[in-house]
C-alpha cells in the first residue's frame, strides 16, 4: 500500500520583532511581553471563531477536494514514470519486481486534506534570514538544485472574516541542501567571497494565491543550517502590481511567518542524497528558539503531509490552512533585491532573521559547506567553497 504520513496541524506563529540571527548577532525574545501576550491571544479568538463557521466548512470541504486532485495527479506522474523505467528493464529481458503500487482512496478527503486554518501569521514575526525583495513571480522555484522534490500547498484565511484572501502575493524562500540561501552574499551564508551567489534565484519565489487562497510552490525540501531546524519562510504581499520582468512591486507587507515539518520527516531527508553530504550542525525542532517559542504557546506551526509514491524520494506533498490578519500593513528590510541588472545588496541591512549565533555556511572549522560557487548565469551554486579545495557536489 501507498505510505501515508500524517502531522496534525494546529499551528499559531509567535510573535517575534525582526531581529539578525547571524553572527554576532544575539536573538530577541518578546514572549513575556503584554502586547504580544495580547495580540496571540485576539487572534487564537478569531480562528476558533473561524474554524466552525458556515462559510469555513464549505471552504474546507472545496480545499479537501482540490487538494486530493492534486495529490492523484502527482501520484500518476511518479506511476508513468515508473511504468517507463519498467519498459526500459524488460527491453533488456530483466523481470520488474516493482509491487506496492495502488489508486490513491480515502473514505473521507476532508479528513486527509480538510484541515482548518489554525496557524497564524503576525505582523511582527521574525522576518529573515535573507529576505529577497523583487523575487520573480513563479511557482516552481528548484531551478536545477537537486534534492527530494516538496509539493507545497499553501492556504491563507483573514482571520477577521473567515474568509480566503484571494489575490495575496506569498513570498516563499527557504536555504538548499546544505544550508545555504540564494541571493545574498554576507558572512554565515556559505562562502562570503563569493560575489556570484547574489544573482542566484533558487528556491525562492512568489505567487499569487487563488479565489479560495490557495498558492502551491514546487521546490526542493529545504535543509538546515546550524543554530535552526529545518524551515521555510512566507511573506504576504498586497496592494502591488506585476512588472513587466515578472515581479511584484509597489507592495505592502501584511504578515511574515515560518513554516516546519515532522522530525521524523527531517531525519529522513537527511539521510539521502546530497542533504547527508552536509556538514552543518542539525538543530532538532525541540530546540529551535523560534520553533521552541510557538510551541509555548500550545500550538504546532508544522505542514502536513504525505508521500506522492511508496518512498520518499518519489516526493513529498505537504499542505496547511494558515490565518492572517488581512488588514495589517508593515515594512520589512529586504536583505538585497532582484533587479532587472540582476542581484543588489539593500542598504537596510535587513539580512537578519531568528535562530541566534550562527548561520548556514561560512568558512569555520565546523567544516560546515562555504556555499555556492556557480559560475553560471542560471544562478544554480556550482558546489560549496569553504575552505576545502576540492568541490563536493551540493544542491
Amino acid at each position: 500500500m501507498v505510505h501515508l504520513k500524517l502531522t496534525l496541524v494546529t499551528a499559531i506563529l509567535a510573535f517575534f520583532p525582526s531581529v539578525d540571527a547571524h553572527p554576532n548577532h544575539q536573538q530577541q525574545h518578546l514572549v513575556n511581553d503584554q502586547d504580544t501576550q495580547a495580540i496571540k491571544q485576539q487572534a487564537l479568538r478569531s480562528l476558533k471563531a473561524c474554524e466552525h463557521s458556515t462559510q469555513a466548512r464549505r471552504l474546507q470541504q472545496r480545499t479537501a477536494e482540490r487538494r486530493e486532485l492534486q495529490l492523484r495527479q502527482l501520484r500518476e506522474v511518479v506511476l508513468n514514470r515508473r511504468r517507463l523505467s519498467a519498459d526500459e528493464v524488460a527491453a533488456k529481458s530483466h523481470k520488474s519486481n516493482l509491487t506496492g503500487i495502488t489508486s490513491f482512496d480515502t473514505a473521507d478527503n476532508t479528513l486527509l486534506f480538510g484541515t482548518s486554518p489554525k496557524c497564524v501569521l503576525e505582523p511582527e514575526v521574525t522576518q529573515g534570514p535573507y529576505y529577497v525583495k523583487g523575487e520573480l513571480i513563479r511557482n516552481d522555484v528548484r531551478e536545477s538544485q537537486p534534492g527530494i522534490d516538496l509539493f507545497a500547498d499553501i492556504q491563507v484565511i483573514d482571520i477577521n472574516t473567515c474568509e480566503p484572501v484571494s489575490a495575496l502575493y506569498l513570498d516563499f524562500w527557504h536555504c538548499n541542501s546544505t544550508g545555504v540561501y540564494a541571493g545574498v552574499v554576507a558572512n554565515g551564508n556559505g562562502d562570503s567571497s563569493d560575489l556570484t551567489n547574489i544573482n542566484a534565484t533558487f528556491l525562492r519565489g512568489l505567487a499569487p494565491t487563488d479565489e479560495d487562497g490557495i498558492v502551491h510552490f514546487t521546490t526542493k525540501f529545504p535543509g538546515y543550517y546550524t543554530s535552526r531546524a529545518t524551515h521555510i519562510h512566507v511573506l504576504g504581499n498586497h496592494g502591488g502590481q506585476v512588472a513587466a520582468n515578472n515581479t511584484y512591486i509597489g507592495s505592502t507587507v501584511s504578515n511574515v511567518g515560518q513554516l516546519f515539518f515532522d522530525q521524523d520527516l527531517i531525519t529522513q531527508v537527511s539521510a539521502t542524497g546530497t542533504y547527508a553530504t552536509s556538514k552543518q550542525q542539525l538543530t532538532l525542532n525541540a530546540n529551535d528558539g523560534i520553533f521552541r517559542e510557538e510551541a509555548a504557546t500550545g500550538f504546532d506551526p508544522v505542514m502536513e503531509y504525505v508521500f506522492v509514491g511508496d518512498s520518499i524520494d518519489d516526493g513529498i506533498f505537504a499542505w496547511i490552512s494558515i490565518g492572517i490578519n488581512a488588514s495589517v500593513s508593515k515594512t520589512v528590510n529586504p536583505a538585497a533585491l532582484w533587479t532587472a541588472n540582476g542581484g543588489v545588496a539593500s542598504s537596510s541591512g535587513g539580512a537578519g532573521g531568528p535562530g541566534g549565533a550562527g548561520g548556514p555556511g561560512g568558512n569555520n572549522s565546523t567544516g560546515a559547506p562555504g556555499g555556492p560557487g556557480g559560475n553560471n548565469n542560471t544562478g544554480a551554486p556550482g558546489g560549496p567553497s569553504g575552505n576545502n579545495s576540492t568541490l563536493r557536489p551540493q544542491c
